[in-house]
């Protein structure tokens, strides 16, 4: 296997790069103002350690995936093209007005409280530029009335009179029966042809969500016009940046659910959040191929913190709706939870409850920490780091940056030491533990939300400052293990090159598997399989337009699940892809029966409400190789290896400096043992054991934490 992956953060470019048998990590600064930058840069640091120049690099791997917050960024900027919207007659101000609870979605809980200060999100369509067309289409997909041509053509014309760069196509009722929207298509592009001069992007709502509901596939689709032109313009340069190097092989785009297409198989609003949701990928490999149980995994970058949940037996967890910057919106998304806190996060002091706040600002990686030298004046989680003695100066990223601690002391005692009235080293642990704490509070809410208790868990710490928080989180959060996986600097990026080629298809239903008040079962078998087939065709489609076989390409068959009128919908995967007899439906009942139990508790079943299904999804792949993770036992005896130096650093519950034993990547080997208080520097991050802790290595890098 040869292969290149990519994941650009806000603040590095991790590349992990596959020859062979040989597994190289590296990472670069990320060039927001050009992406391409910053990949070279990755790719040439990981080539030179492989021996090799670029252009042989690219001309021998297999695939180049890539994963970007590029739409991310460009949501939080408002940066993108005015879009026009032609919705159904009378629909006009769903848009504006969104739904009831518009007004919080995105924001944190306090926010959503703060009724007084409640304020919608500037409109990314403005009401200025949305337009209606008489049409009707009922809920059973009969056309109640038909569309007007003429009145189409004034509303196009209309919205390209009105400066609209792309339009979009959302019509009530478009998921039964979209023959209005592709009408609208084609009369546009008569009007505008795609090869003449004032040709805009046409989306189409019922292309980019298959779900009812005219609020959230509105929204869907107008996020995906907004992000369109910029993820075009930016993953175009990088795959000719690619092909000036070698690369003749279509660039692969990993996707938020979980698998990765070409670029010409990729909506924009399938990139967002793809690279922290490639590193839950990654967990689940590594969960599954080393039997560890069960698996909270925490991405600690340098500018938020993603949690993820892998749970014992392969239960899914998606988002249904999931929000997106502050917009609901409606496609299949692997759950992530996203802290704004990451080593760039900044603090600052908080008035109300005189305390230090962290993040969700970022200093990013331009200007960076106080203590990068480059003019960030603010201090961070890395400032407070570097002052309490975790990190090495002079061998911070392999020597990579050169860290100064003076801007660190400079930024805290300007910042923060008038306002609390403390020294420097106080402040300093004081932002270390808000930081744990903040991020155990995550961790602790996301698994007992959904029905888990922390210590069945083990706590997977990656990311450029995973392995430096894990001790202080876990102990916030009351899990006694936590292993650092292989390549954890880089561990989404290797996420993104095991993906799948795989995409999703659904359709919001409305099946009732048993219905409570006449107690009789489903037995409408062959409409529910031309639903599944009709999913399975499209998605075989998909992958064939990829140049893969039919016969190559698998599908797995889930369903969104409920008792009764619950608002808590289950996804379940199935074993059967198709609805034969009664003792299918049957199945398909214990399956969801299974994994509501074993979420919830037995006594939670309420079978006797009736049995609903809302969607049916169905995912289409094709399987490929993937990294091998090796066994995470050792079972030899163990001793401690001998120290390089030693070092003065600050503990949060420990008065003073303590003497501290530093060792280097030499001492991670299977047969060691490293007692806390201890620091390990390697060459992409550095393992911080804290006092009652213990550190025990295991072959192929990966790194237990383990509370004594």
């Amino acid at each position: 296997m040869k292969r290149i992956s990519v994941d650009i953060g806000g603040t590095f470019t991790d590349c992990f790069f596959v020859w062979d048998d040989t597994y190289i990590e590296a990472k670069a600064l990320t060039t927001h103002h050009n992406l391409a930058l910053g990949f070279n840069e990755a790719l040439d640091l990981a080539c030179e350690r492989a021996g090799l120049d670029r252009e042989t690099a690219l001309s021998g791997v297999d695939s180049v995936r890539y994963a970007t917050t590029l739409g991310t960024n460009a949501l939080i900027e408002r940066k993108g093209p005015r879009v026009g919207a032609i919705v159904t007659h009378g629909f006009e101000d769903t848009i504006p007005l969104s739904r009831g609870r518009g007004y919080g979605e995105g924001l944190d809980y306090s926010m959503q409280q703060n009724m007084p200060a409640a304020e919608r999100p500037e409109p990314l369509v403005p009401r200025a530029l949305i337009r209606s067309v008489k049409e009707r289409i009922n809920s059973a997909g009969k056309v109640v009335a038909s569309l007007r041509e003429e009145d189409v053509r004034n509303v196009v014309r209309e919205l390209m009179d009105a400066g609209a760069e792309a339009i979009v196509v959302s019509l009530t009722n478009a998921t039964e029966n979209p023959v209005h929207e592709l009408k609208i298509q084609e009369i546009l592009l008569e009007e505008y042809p795609s090869h003449e001069l004032g040709a805009v992007p046409v989306l189409l709502g019922h292309q980019v969500s298959g779900r009812k509901g005219e609020y959230v596939r509105a929204t869907s689709t107008i996020v995906d016009a907004f992000l369109h032109e910029i993820m075009f313009h930016a993953l175009s340069q990088l795959s000719n940046n690619l092909r000036e190097s070698g690369y003749t092989k279509p660039m692969l785009v990993n996707h938020n659910s979980g698998g990765m297409a070409q670029m010409n198989s990729t909506d924009a609003l399938q990139t967002i959040h793809s690279g922290p949701i490639a590193g839950v990928g990654a967990a689940e490999h590594l969960a599954n191929s080393t039997n560890i149980g069960s698996v909270i995994s925490t991405d600690m970058g340098g500018t938020s913190f993603d949690i993820g949940l892998v749970p014992e037996g392969g239960v899914k967890h998606y988002d249904f709706m999931p929000t997106i910057d502050r917009w609901l919106v409606s496609v299949p998304m692997v759950h992530l939870d996203t802290l704004g806190a990451g080593g760039g996060s900044i603090a600052s002091y908080d008035r109300i409850h005189q305390s230090v706040k962290i993040g969700p600002e970022s200093a990013g990686s331009n200007p960076g920490p106080a203590c990068y030298d480059r003019g960030g004046l603010k201090p961070t989680v890395t400032d407070a780091d570097l002052l309490l003695g975790y990190l090495d100066p002079d061998n911070y990223a392999n020597g990579y940056i050169k860290l100064n601690p003076k801007r660190s002391v400079f930024a805290i005692e300007e910042t923060l030491c008038d306002e609390m009235d403390m020294d420097v080293l106080d402040i300093a642990k004081l932002i270390k533990n808000s930081v744990d704490e903040q991020m155990a509070i995550g961790i602790g809410k996301e698994l007992r939300v959904r029905g888990y208790l922390p210590e069945d868990f083990t706590m997977l710490a990656y990311g450029g400052n995973g392995p430096l928080h894990a001790c202080g989180i876990a102990r916030h959060v009351g899990i006694t293990r936590v292993l650092v996986p292989p390549f954890s600097s880089v561990f989404s990026a290797c996420g993104a090159g095991n993906m799948q080629q795989l995409h999703f298809h659904e359709r919001g239903t409305h099946i009732t598997m048993y219905n409570a008040t006449t107690r009789a079962l489903y037995d409408d078998y062959d409409a529910f399989n031309e639903i599944v087939e009709d999913l399975e065709a499209r998605g075989r489609e998909d992958l064939r337009r990829q140049g893969f076989d039919a016969e190559d390409v698998k599908y797995r068959l889930e369903l969104d699940m409920r008792y009764g009128n619950q608002l808590l919908t289950q996804a379940v995967t199935l074993d059967i892809n198709r609805m034969n007899g009664v003792g299918d439906v049957l199945q398909m009942i214990k399956t969801f029966g299974d994994v509501y139990s074993h979420r919830f508790g037995s006594n939670c079943a309420a079978p006797e409400a009736g049995i609903r299904v809302n969607t049916v999804r169905v995912a289409s792949y094709v399987e490929g190789d993937t990294v091998n993770f090796e066994s995470l036992t050792d079972g030899g005896e163990r001793a401690v290896p001998e120290a390089v130096g030693e070092r003065r650093v600050h503990f949060v519950d420990v008065e003073g400096a303590i003497d501290t034993p530093v060792y280097n990547h030499n001492a991670l080997t299977a047969d060691a043992v490293i007692p806390g208080p201890a620091i390990v520097t390697t060459e992409n991050t550095t393992f911080l054991v804290e006092p009652g802790w213990h550190l025990e290595p295991t072959e192929q890098g990966a790194v237990w934490l383990l509370q004594d």
